[in-house]
């Protein structure tokens, strides 16, 4: 939460609104988000004249539109939707709509240290990026994955760069894809590209690249690692800037790469989602050792469990010296943290989060129709009918817990010693 020191982290219960008082005046409410100091819920309400609006603790926006949809806060506190007014799209922010229409937009993304917003767009069969209002000077015939700048400041995307005929292979070998930061492409052009990321200090890009049939790699603002690999996925800078690691696929395996070097020994049936401990001193990924068992694997080491069904991306402690993971085996989902699973398995389970001296796993989790709070794999209060992440507060004295029970819309801080013991 990017504005955590601005919760009111005084303890105590407090009930915000009685649900069913909205369900009651409107003919369909839903898409329930709440606010990241749980001050607020807010709801998507369909009118009878079929037109949608966001109500906010029972206050309704002042307009409404033809059709509206993905309503969230902000990790900085605002509440947007997607909205369609006169047939074209826009975004509305805290009920106010951006001055920009478009045909189509999707993929909300929100800055780290910022409160900037973006979004891809689609206007006259051409495709940008939009930041706080303000699209690109230059669109593309057609664009994937895009990403925001930590600073907000910043877009990158892949792009197609040149038309390509139908059934024009011989252009395809070409390259007609690259990067475009802040709508300018790059010079090089690729087969295909990806998944292109910033690194902390918002100065560089790197994104996967396909070079050939079956040659792929990774490009650090245009320059291209010298190596080719089977396959490569989503690359990550370090915390410092200084190396950009992807998992590549090289000699029949999957391995660990850091600047075009390999680093990790072990090869892996498959390996992805790489992550960086806090300042950097640990790396993480999702890996498979045994073909179709998953487990997590720290700096070349993997845990010894693993798993059938799937594993999620880990979540470092604070301290960067424990992690944690979503884990799904024989169908059910529980938690593992540190190569330990929890005994107890649910019917569904959302990230784990650490209290802020790294010592316990707390997690929202589902079982028999309801949510709860559990904590080192054991209930410790719930029957809730809607239930959001628990969030820590940065002294790690406190814990806010917002939920929904019998109805009514709660708020509530604990003292985390009295919750956990």
């Amino acid at each position: 939460m990017a504005d955590a020191d601005k919760v009111n982290w005084q303890t105590g219960k407090q009930e915000i609104i009685d649900i069913n008082s909205l369900t009651n005046q409107f003919k369909r409410v839903d898409e329930y988000a709440v606010s990241p100091d749980g001050d607020k819920i807010a709801v998507l309400g369909q009118a009878e004249d079929d037109t949608f609006t966001a109500i906010v603790n029972g206050e309704k926006w002042p307009e409404s539109f033809e059709l509206a949809w993905y309503l969230r806060f902000t990790p900085h506190g605002h509440l947007i939707c997607l909205a369609r007014i006169d047939d074209m799209w826009t975004l509305v922010v805290d009920g106010k709509p951006w001055e920009n229409r478009f045909e189509f937009i999707w993929n909300p993304q929100f800055a780290k240290n910022s409160p900037a917003i973006a979004l891809a767009y689609k206007s006259e069969f051409e495709y940008g990026v939009v930041v706080d209002d303000k699209p690109w000077e230059n669109r593309f015939q057609a664009m994937r994955d895009f990403t925001l700048s930590p600073d907000g400041k910043h877009t990158a995307a892949t792009v197609q760069v040149e038309p390509l005929g139908e059934a024009d292979v011989f252009k395809f070998f070409e390259g007609v894809w690259s990067v475009a930061v802040d709508g300018k492409a790059w010079d090089s052009k690729y087969i295909n590209t990806w998944r292109p990321i910033f690194s902390p200090d918002n100065s560089s890009v790197a994104a996967e690249i396909r070079t050939d049939i079956a040659d792929y790699s990774l490009s650090v603002d245009s320059r291209d690692w010298s190596q080719k690999y089977g396959c490569v996925w989503e690359p990550v800078f370090s915390p410092d800037g200084s190396k950009v690691v992807a998992p590549v696929r090289h000699e029949g395996a999957w391995r660990m790469a850091a600047n075009g070097e390999l680093i990790w020994k072990t090869r892996f049936s498959q390996l992805w989602k790489p992550q960086f401990a806090p300042g950097g001193k640990k790396l993480a990924a999702i890996g498979s050792v045994e073909f179709g068992r998953w487990t997590i694997v720290i700096d070349d080491r993997p845990w010894g469990q693993t798993f059938r069904d799937m594993v999620l991306e880990p979540v470092f402690s604070p301290d960067g010296n424990r992690a944690a993971a979503v884990v799904k085996d024989e169908n059910r989902w529980t938690i593992c943290a540190d190569g330990k699973t929890w005994h107890q398995d649910f019917d569904m389970v959302w990230d784990p989060v650490f209290t802020a001296d790294s010592a316990r796993v707390l997690a929202k989790v589902e079982k028999d129709g309801k949510y709860h709070l559990a904590a080192d794999g054991s209930l410790k209060m719930g029957g809730f009918d809607k239930f959001w992440d628990p969030v820590v507060e940065p002294d790690g004295n406190n814990l806010l817990l917002r939920y929904i029970e019998d109805g009514k819309y709660i708020r509530e801080v604990k003292k985390v010693s009295d919750l956990l013991g």
